[in-house]
């Protein structure tokens, strides 16, 4: 399906705020804040670029999410009962952050989806519903639900607090000590990206920011590129936390301006990606946490001679994928 996307001034004020980025940043519980990054040198020969890497994985759910969830659950009014759709990260930082407020959550999560991030949605106290054979399929049903009850459908990409919650990883990245020249953000439903190129593009305008989708599910970078909304059939890869087939046009909108390029990595590379994290820096990533890793593997002329950061943002495997992909 097509659909043109809105068509603004380059300079119109973003949907997104820089002021509640900083807010964000100041604001969201400690746990989720000021995560490790550094040189990793090892690693940086190997793949030839000097990278700078962000655990975005050493919080208790093991993901990014959080941030973005606990700065939308900090602004609901006492006794909101919220609905979301979640391959399995955003639902534990709902989880997570509703527990911690004492806001009733239900997830809606694909029959597919990983198991341990199910079991870890329903021990943080989320009502979970498996409805549909993908993410998107059970965000369609959630939607529904939410429209016809008191729910708060708070949707990934469309939701500005979250994209501003994750804007945060930018504010503190951005101190590094050395000068960063690109940032590779993976990108699923646009949350990260959006949050930390806006905050990045209006306080480092040099610095060259791409998000990093999976070629199995380009539906996003397609419809990036395109300047229409380009929906896919299916999606196929392994990377369940960046896989969507049906964009949300906020979201491009949030980074229609603000970034330079989208480039798309197999499932190969993420999985290589993966390895080289665990051999190398001593953590386990999933898929999507190892695609700015897989876009320097795929693309090694492209960064050669700059500094790169990439986002490691999620990190939840089951022992069997663990026992798969990280020989």
């Amino acid at each position: 399906m097509f659909k043109k996307i809105s068509q603004t001034d380059d300079h119109a004020s973003p949907r997104l705020s820089i002021s509640q980025i900083e807010e964000a940043a100041k604001t969201i519980d400690k746990v989720f804040m000021n995560t490790p990054q550094y040189v990793a040198e090892s690693l940086s020969e190997i793949l030839g670029v000097r990278t700078v890497v962000k655990m975005e994985i050493a919080n208790p759910i093991r993901c990014f999410k959080g941030r973005g969830a606990d700065f939308v659950i900090a602004n609901l009014a006492a006794g909101s009962k919220v609905i979301t759709a979640s391959a399995g990260n955003l639902g534990q930082a709902m989880a997570y952050a509703c527990r911690r407020r004492g806001v009733e959550l239900t997830v809606y999560a694909s029959v597919n989806a990983n198991t341990l991030k199910i079991e870890r949605m329903r021990a943080l106290g989320a009502n979970v519903i498996l409805h549909g054979i993908d993410f998107d399929a059970a965000k369609i049903e959630a939607k529904r639900v939410a429209n016809a009850s008191s729910y708060i459908m708070v949707e990934d990409g469309r939701e500005q607090k979250l994209s501003e919650g994750a804007g945060s990883i930018a504010v503190e990245l951005m101190c590094f000590p050395e000068k960063i020249d690109t940032v590779l953000v993976a990108l699923g439903n646009g949350a990260m990206l959006g949050g930390m190129a806006q905050y990045i593009k209006a306080k480092f305008p040099d610095t060259e920011v791409i998000g990093v989708a999976a070629t199995g599910a380009p539906c996003m970078e397609q419809s990036w590129r395109t300047n229409e909304i380009v929906e896919t059939e299916q999606i196929n890869t392994i990377a369940d936390g960046i896989g969507t087939r049906i964009p949300i046009p906020e979201a491009l909108e949030d980074i229609r301006v603000v970034i330079d390029d989208i480039l798309l990595v197999e499932d190969d590379q993420m999985i290589q990606g993966m390895q080289l994290a665990y051999h190398h820096l001593g953590v386990v990533l999933e898929p999507s946490g190892a695609a700015g890793i897989a876009a320097l593997l795929a693309n090694p002329k492209r960064f050669q001679g700059r500094t790169v950061a990439t986002i490691l943002c999620g990190g939840n495997l089951t022992v069997e994928q663990m026992s798969c992909w990280l020989n």
